[in-house]
C-alpha cells in the first residue's frame, strides 16, 4: 500500500488487479489485504489513493470517519471472518465534518439538522481539547487549528475502536492485527502515518 500510494503521488498508477480475470477470481470469495476506515469525502477514494485493485481493500466510510456500531461491526467482520491483518484509519485535511464540528462550538452557531449533529458530535471533544490547548490567560483562541483537530480526532477514533471492540483489541494483543492511523493530504496525495498500534505485517 505504501508503494501504491507512492505511485499515485508520482502520477504513475498501475491500476493493478482490475481486469476481467481478477473479477472472475473474486466472484466466489474475497481475501482483502487490509481494511480501511475513512471519511466519505469524494476525494478519498481508497483504491485510487493506494493504487489497489478489486478485492484488495475492505472499505468502510462515513463523514468524518466517526465510530459507530455499524463501523465496528463491519471492521470486526473484516478481522474475524476475512482475517485482515491490518486496519487503516484514514483522516484528511480540509475535512468538512471537522469544520462543522469546529463551527458548532461557536456561541452563535446555528442549530444543525439532528442527524448531522449526531454524526459530528463525537468530533467535538477533539475541538474542545485543541481549543483549551490554545487558550492564553483564560482567553480562547479566535481560530481553532483545523489540522490539529483532525489529528486529535484521528487518535480518538483509533482509541475508541480499541475500547469499543474486544474482538479487535484482542487481535492486536495477540499479534494478529495492527492498526495504523494516517492523515491524507489532499494537495500532495500523501497518506502520512500518525500512530501505529501493533506490528504492521510485511508487504503493506
Amino acid at each position: 500500500m505504501v508503494r501504491g500510494n507512492e505511485r499515485f503521488i508520482a502520477g504513475a498508477p498501475k491500476h493493478p488487479r482490475q481486469d476481467v480475470e481478477r473479477r472472475n477470481d473474486l466472484a466466489t470469495g474475497q481475501r482483502p489485504r487490509a481494511a480501511l476506515f475513512g471519511c466519505s469525502d469524494s476525494r478519498l477514494a481508497a483504491e485510487i489513493i493506494f493504487d489497489q485493485g478489486l478485492g484488495d481493500l475492505f472499505v468502510v466510510r462515513n463523514a468524518g470517519q466517526v465510530i459507530s456500531d455499524s463501523v465496528i461491526g463491519s471492521l470486526e467482520y473484516a478481522v474475524a471472518v476475512l482475517e485482515v491483518p491490518l486496519i487503516i484509519v484514514l483522516g484528511h485535511d480540509e475535512c468538512g465534518a471537522v469544520s462543522a464540528a469546529i463551527e458548532s462550538t461557536r456561541a452563535d452557531a446555528p442549530a444543525l439538522p439532528p442527524h448531522i449533529w449526531k454524526l459530528i458530535a463525537p468530533i467535538v471533544p477533539a475541538v474542545r481539547r485543541v481549543q483549551r490547548q490554545g487558550t492564553v490567560e483564560g482567553v480562547p483562541p479566535v481560530t481553532i487549528d483545523h489540522e490539529q483537530v483532525v489529528r486529535e480526532h484521528l487518535r480518538d477514533t483509533v482509541g475508541e475502536l480499541l475500547h469499543s471492540s474486544e474482538l479487535i483489541s484482542d487481535a492486536v494483543a495477540e499479534g494478529r492485527l495492527a492498526i495504523v492511523g494516517a492523515n491524507y493530504r489532499l494537495a500532495e496525495g500523501t497518506a502520512v502515518p500518525d500512530l501505529i498500534v501493533g506490528d504492521v505485517p510485511a508487504g503493506n
